[in-house]
């Protein structure tokens, strides 16, 4: 598989240093699931296969790779905080902590889902006031010129 970014960069671009992240947990598939997902239809598919051969590199560590990081830990965190194992899935537990309670991991999701749509909208906003620095992107195709939700309000442009 082919992806804008690594398991590493993921790592270092959307957890902090003091979070535990196990080896494994970010794989190249949740890369390229959060890419299809979020990415495609904010940038489109030139553009990406643009980034993907190396062209603008800067626009990738700059905007690009923040905000597929940031949708890949929101893809990948309700996987960290709870494990499958031979009795189905169960939330982990020490003699020293104890487990997040469902409404602690919903507020953390919100949180995770704020940080990915700001990111992606910082990334749309600067490829609007550059589209012509990126003959490949069409803002026509950008998903938040066409559609968006804010408030509960379903906007079709």
């Amino acid at each position: 598989m082919n992806t804008l970014i690594t398991a590493r960069q993921v790592a270092e671009l959307a957890f902090d240093a003091g979070e535990f992240l196990p080896p494994g947990a970010v794989t190249e598939a949740d890369i390229a699931a959060a890419e299809e997902r979020f990415l495609l239809p904010v940038v489109g598919r030139p553009l990406c296969d643009r980034l993907r051969e190396g062209g603008y590199p800067q626009l990738l560590d700059d905007y690009v790779a923040p905000a597929l990081a940031a949708c890949v830990r929101l893809s990948v965190q309700p996987m960290l905080d709870i494990r499958t194992g031979p009795y189905g899935s169960t939330a982990p537990r020490s003699d020293c902590f104890e487990p997040a309670d469902e409404e602690q991991c919903s507020a953390r999701l919100r949180a995770l889902r704020r940080r990915a749509r700001t990111l992606l909208h910082r990334m749309s906003e600067w490829l609007d006031a550059h589209a012509g620095e990126h003959p490949e992107y069409q803002p026509r195709e950008n998903i938040f010129k066409r559609c968006t939700i804010d408030g509960n309000l379903v906007q079709i442009h």
